[in-house]
């Protein structure tokens, strides 16, 4: 199963259109190229497969990182790791 969790924007490189992202603590690289709304440091956004497809509003990203969180305090520390970063290879499944 494939998650998109909310992580908030804490860097963006304009020249290559990429965003640094934290996910619950987990830090990653986000292309810009597919969203079609502007984004600035501090927004929410969903990504799938390495690319933000979109801007979620902080009082929605808040409320699923609750949820979040309260799955992941059920879990093990690898599945944990393992849970936040699952989307990056969510395209290599059929």
């Amino acid at each position: 199963m494939c998650l998109s969790i909310p992580s908030k924007v804490t860097h963006i490189d304009e020249e290559n259109n990429i965003a640094t992202v934290d996910t619950m603590g987990v830090e990653r690289k986000a292309s810009l190229d597919l969203i079609d709304q502007p984004v600035v440091v501090g927004d929410y956004v969903l990504i799938h497969i390495g690319f933000a497809m979109n801007k979620i509003d902080e009082e929605d990203a808040l409320a699923s990182l609750e949820v979040y969180r309260e799955i992941i305090e059920k879990m093990e520390e690898e599945e944990r790791r393992q849970a936040i970063l699952e989307d990056d290879s969510c395209a290599n499944r059929g």
